[in-house]
């Protein structure tokens, strides 16, 4: 196949062309040029901005665009139109943070999302703050689902991932568990032990969207994992086991936690307090794409790659993660109270 990548050179986009030039498949990428611009020598690369500067892309033909760099449904109604005649087939990765109201879990394709006025909509577009439109992320999303679907009716395929990990995750949320856990000692585990946690590998998600793609799928899919139920201190006990370091879990329960100032998911990725009711978020229903054929690699091998890619990374600030300094006082705190 032909494919136009919209982006192709950060994590998901990243895989998905190593897979697709794996498959023998022929890639375009399309983005501004800035990011790792040296990779991918063999694949065709053209420059432009989604924001108003597509010319590249008149004239040309592919048999499908996936699409992993859409945030704002403004630039993907504009991607979406021009390439309507141009390709066959239309893949976007979207969000689970799509969907609304997440008390409850188990979350399926057809739950309540969040919605955005025509006026606030306009007003954003017309702002171009990036901190405004990462308040409406989700809200965001969905709109580009819309506009996906309305350009390539019957031909679009929609991915709502939860959250990515694995080699070449630049948020730090997977990665500050196992690099807290390498480190050894006495390490802070947030709430309940039972608490249901979801993540995808990255490898996993993109060679599945890349069969997807190769069957021309239409729909909309959750895609996150694992196959089955995996709670918080399953998960920790696995990188302890696989990191093979001598770590005691000090588990704290969540109303100290809160009144320490210590945060879900910022502060201790992965983890949302039960007071947030929010326990759908981490808990959503993938049987379609399990239907679908979504598989799963072990975790422990997740936790081995991205420990080793981690190696590699030059040190950086952490856009995620408890200060270690913090860490420690909550500790002390939680053992001086013998609670």
């Amino acid at each position: 196949m032909k494919i136009l990548v919209l982006g192709g050179t950060r994590f998901l986009g990243r895989v998905l062309v190593e897979a697709a030039l794996g498959s023998g498949h022929e890639v375009t990428l399309f983005n501004r040029g800035k990011t790792d611009p040296e990779l991918f020598p063999e694949t065709e690369k053209l420059v432009g901005d989604r924001d108003g500067n597509l010319d590249v892309l008149k004239g040309r033909v592919w048999d499908a665009v996936i699409d992993t760099s859409g945030y704002v449904p403004w630039s993907v109604r504009e991607s979406a139109a021009l390439l309507a005649d141009a390709a066959d087939h239309y893949t976007f990765i979207s969000s689970v943070s799509v969907y609304d109201e997440l008390e409850e879990p188990w979350i399926d394709e057809g739950h309540t999302v969040g919605k955005l006025a025509p006026e606030r909509v306009e007003e954003l577009k017309r702002m171009e703050a990036d901190e405004a439109i990462r308040e409406h992320y989700g809200e965001l999303k969905f709109l580009c689902e819309r506009e996906v679907e309305r350009a390539f009716p019957g031909r679009s395929f929609i991915v709502r991932p939860g959250l990515i990990v694995g080699p070449y995750d630049f948020t730090d949320r997977f990665a500050y568990w196992i690099n807290r856990i390498a480190k050894g000692g006495e390490v802070l585990a947030p709430g309940r032990r039972d608490k249901s946690v979801q993540f995808i590998d990255v490898r996993d998600l993109a060679e599945w969207i890349l069969r997807m793609v190769e069957s021309k799928a239409d729909g909309t899919f959750n895609a996150t994992g694992p196959e089955t139920e995996l709670t918080m201190q399953e998960f920790l006990d696995t990188c302890k086991e696989t990191v093979g370091n001598e770590t005691e879990l000090i588990w704290i329960d969540e109303k100290f936690l809160l009144g320490h100032e210590v945060n879900g998911w910022t502060d201790l990725p992965l983890w949302i307090p039960d007071s947030s009711n929010m326990d759908g978020f981490l808990k959503v229903d993938i049987r379609k794409a399990l239907h679908a054929g979504l598989k799963f690699r072990s975790l422990e091998e997740t936790i081995r790659d991205t420990l080793a890619w981690e190696s590699t990374r030059t040190p950086h600030e952490r856009k995620a993660g408890l200060d270690p300094q913090k860490e420690k006082a909550v500790l002390y705190d939680w053992t001086e109270k013998g609670l």
